[in-house]
């Protein structure tokens, strides 16, 4: 069994797996003074987010998981620093409040932000929202809150190095290319398939907006009460400057509708099944007339958003197998990445 939270470094040295938190080290290091309270959060199988309380402050601390990590995945400093770009913008996110760099505190370098209160839909909906015109809003909701990011001026919040604004397709083809070597523990032919028909059909992108990188339903939280709102939008550690249809493909990909069939990761939340949840191609419409762009070339990057998702969870795979993760979600990495492979290349022979 794992181990989360220690008290003390000499605690998280005998282990023979670290911790995730080494408490009296955390204590020394954020603001104010007393105990902590230090509680996981969430669902999540990336970065790692806990709920920290000292005194009337709540805060949540993100960090990376346990190695093994592939170079330049799960970088939460990157996440702050976007975050801390976005504070002033037009757009709904979470405030930053420290980060700290040093290996040494916690075993990883980690950041807080301020608490957003709020639901994460993943399995259910809260009470007063299920129902079909709020089932509507919340689709319409995440759209519109990815309108908003992508009209952010980047260059404006001090962005203009935070990534390239051309040629970011046919680096996400590269870099993932190379991310497969990185975390592979098996051969899948249609993994490298993807790749190779990405490569020879890239498209023209608009112009460079901000890029979520993993922008989807279960990456933001909505605002409690009803009428539904997105509150904020969480999970950043992918963001960069680009192409904003990677956003929309990655979203249009990992919605599932009423008549999808229910297999595969993809399926495992039911919940836009429901009476009044939109289809995809309502949602790709509602960007196109929100924003402006063309959609023409969508299934492209929903392909893209597939493969790379296949991609990210073979090294969460890889994690599991090296025993250094205890997160019953990767268990259904065995048969799932293969299977989301063969839907990424499902989408190739539709075009």
């Amino acid at each position: 069994m794992l181990v989360d939270v220690v008290e003390t470094p000499e605690e998280a040295a005998a282990l023979e797996v670290p911790p995730l938190v080494v408490r009296q080290n955390l204590a020394a290091a954020i603001p104010g003074a007393g105990p902590l309270e230090v509680e996981r959060l969430g669902e999540g199988h990336s970065n790692i987010t806990f709920l920290v309380t000292r005194g009337a402050d709540r805060w949540v601390l993100r960090r990376p998981p346990r190695p093994p990590l592939p170079p330049t995945a799960h970088d939460v400093l990157r996440e702050y620093r976007v975050l801390s770009a976005l504070a002033g913008a037009e757009v709904r996110t979470p405030k930053p409040v420290m980060a700290c760099k040093d290996v040494e505190v916690i075993g990883a370098p980690f950041y807080l932000m301020e608490l957003v209160e709020g639901a994460v839909v993943r399995h259910a909906l809260p009470a007063e929202l299920d129902n079909p015109a709020e089932r509507r809003r919340i689709a319409e909701e995440l759209v519109d809150a990815l309108v908003e990011l992508h009209a952010v001026d980047w260059r404006a919040c001090g962005l203009e190095d935070f990534g390239k604004p051309t040629g970011y397709v046919e680096r996400q083809v590269r870099r993932w290319t190379g991310q497969w070597e990185q975390n592979r523990t098996r051969e899948l032919s249609a993994i490298e398939q993807v790749g190779g028909w990405l490569a020879a059909n890239v498209p023209d992108s608009p112009a460079a907006t901000i890029v979520h990188g993993d922008y989807k339903l279960d990456n933001v939280i909505l605002a409690p009460g009803a009428p539904a709102r997105v509150a904020a939008i969480f999970d950043w550690e992918m963001a960069t400057i680009g192409d904003p249809l990677a956003d929309v493909g990655y979203m249009a990909a990992t919605y599932v509708e009423r008549d999808d069939p229910n297999e595969g990761l993809l399926g495992i939340s039911r919940t836009t099944r429901a009476e009044g949840f939109p289809s995809r191609a309502e949602l790709i419409a509602r960007y196109e007339a929100r924003s402006g762009r063309s959609m023409g070339n969508l299934p492209w990057y929903q392909a893209l958003a597939l493969w790379k998702l296949a991609i990210l969870l073979e090294g969460s795979y890889k994690r599991l197998l090296a025993g250094t993760t205890d997160d019953p979600f990767f268990e259904l990495l065995d048969e799932g990445v293969p299977l989301l492979a063969e839907q990424a290349l499902a989408v190739t022979r539709t075009l």
